[in-house]
């Protein structure tokens, strides 16, 4: 039995999926999704509009850091447990059944929030560049039905596909974020390098609160970098790959994000506008580098986006295939079939791009406000997945259950950056909170609606994996040979 093989069958798992990832792979999946030129342009304006060019020259480093500490914490966990649906199996693992699902159902509810994000942005700015402006409302609709159409068709097809894609995203992005960068620092840069800890423009009633929620353009952007482990099944070697991607995505985003963010805020010419924008990158653009390299940069921020949006697909199927596999969610037998062909996941694709097109449907008659909050949403839920089995692993080691770690460790270190990475996610969900407060009354609403979803209809029907984490430590303990409880 091949050993990827073998690994996984102590999980009580089949090799269902097709193993045809290997390291550059595995980390531009989690660089695709975190995406800097999407995030970066997307929330400019409003990140320098709160904290100024210090929220941007301070901020982004700060939250760079602080993604590396729960990077670092979740890369020891995906070395530990490489299984598709990550999150939620680490969690049911170290914590229950209860836990698990929990954890599942909050991270889909991220993921599906951030397929519609982005690629109703993308549609928006094609629109927008397409229509005159009182067309370009319907046409962006249209437009992003088809790119969730073009996005289930080509995760269905094929993972090799996929891997190239992805390693094309890579390329993509690392290439663009250079050439704007240096363009903007060479012809377009109009102040000198201490403007990045220049207060804002406009002096904010309390500036601890204003720049704590100029963090938000960091942390909305530094999401979906579990992408990584979601794939294990997919990756070879993942105990030693997934961890490697998990990091080598966060880092090399936080150096071209950073690189990307402090072109932009040293090339502000007129700060009173750039902080009044919906579209403040693109206006800086266009005032430090003219209309056509302008035009020109949107066309690139379009392409970075559909790539991301690609890969956030990819990632919301795998998690909801993992957690179908053991029967945690309705229609879980249609869910967890895999293509005989292209050994996919093709429904529970399928059942994500219907997700988010529901969610824009339902929130976009609503109002854009509503969508908003919701998109905000995702981050939230995103970050209280990654922090339910990242404590649970301390508790669990602390307590001596979970003793058998991955190649890829921390070592005695690992329970300290454990707590600090939980430290850290509860600081995201005061940023987001502060930064939108749909969002937040969202989210608890969404916290207590699960709660009772689970007391009335889950509990007690719901067993969690297929091998628990007693077991799986006898496994190891004991010999190589496959367990199921």
């Amino acid at each position: 039995m091949e050993p990827d093989t073998g690994e996984l069958a102590r999980f009580g798992y089949a090799q269902e999926l097709r193993r045809r990832l290997g390291a550059f792979s595995s980390f531009a999946i989690g660089f695709s999704v975190i995406s800097v030129i999407t995030g970066v342009t997307s929330a400019f304006g409003d990140a320098f509009a709160s904290g100024g060019p210090r929220g941007l020259g301070l901020g982004w480093p700060l939250v760079t850091c602080g993604t590396l500490v729960v990077a670092c914490a979740m890369a020891e966990l995906a070395s530990a447990f490489p299984t598709v649906g990550a999150l939620y199996h680490w969690a049911a693992l170290l914590g229950g059944p209860g836990w698990g699902w929990a954890t599942a159902m909050l991270n889909l509810v991220g993921q599906v929030a951030i397929v519609a994000a982005i690629d109703l942005a993308c549609a928006q700015a094609v629109a927008g560049t397409l229509a005159p402006a009182g067309a370009a409302h319907g046409l962006a609709f249209g437009v992003f039905v088809v790119i969730l159409i073009v996005h289930f068709a080509l995760n269905a097809a094929s993972v090799r596909l996929l891997a190239l894609l992805n390693d094309a995203s890579a390329s993509v992005h690392v290439a663009g974020v250079a050439l704007l960068a240096g363009l903007l620092l060479v012809e377009g840069r109009a102040h000198p390098v201490g403007y990045l800890v220049a207060p804002p423009p406009t002096p904010a009633a309390h500036p601890t609160v204003a720049f704590v929620t100029s963090l938000a353009l960091g942390v909305w952007t530094f999401t979906g970098f579990d992408a990584a482990a979601h794939l294990s099944e997919e990756t070879h070697d993942p105990g030693r790959r997934a961890p490697a991607g998990i990091l080598s995505a966060v880092a090399v985003s936080g150096v071209a994000g950073f690189a990307l963010v402090a072109a932009l805020t040293l090339a502000i010419r007129d700060p009173a506008a750039t902080a009044d924008s919906p579209d403040a990158a693109l206006l800086v653009l266009r005032g430090a580098l003219g209309e056509g390299t302008g035009r020109a940069a949107m066309v690139l921020v379009v392409i970075a986006m559909w790539f991301a949006g690609l890969s956030s697909v990819t990632s919301a199927s795998r998690m909801l295939f993992g957690f179908a596999r053991d029967g945690g969610i309705p229609a879980s037998g249609w869910l967890r079939k895999v293509a005989a062909r292209t050994r996919t996941p093709v429904n529970a694709t399928a059942a994500c791009v219907v997700a988010a097109l529901a969610l824009v449907v339902v929130t976009e008659r609503v109002s854009s406000a509503v969508f908003l909050g919701v998109a905000a949403l995702a981050t939230i839920a995103l970050y209280a997945s990654y922090a339910v089995p990242i404590a649970l692993g301390a508790v669990a080691r602390a307590n001596g259950r979970w003793t058998t770690l991955g190649p890829w460790t921390l070592g005695r270190a690992g329970v300290v950056v454990a707590w600090v990475a939980v430290a850290w996610t509860g600081i995201v969900e005061i940023v987001c909170g502060l930064a939108n407060h749909v969002a937040a009354a969202g989210f608890a609403a969404l916290a207590a609606m699960l709660a009772l979803l689970w007391v009335k209809r889950v509990r007690g029907r719901f067993s969690g994996p297929k091998v628990d984490l007693r077991a799986f430590e006898r496994a190891h303990d004991a010999s190589d040979r496959p367990l199921s409880s």
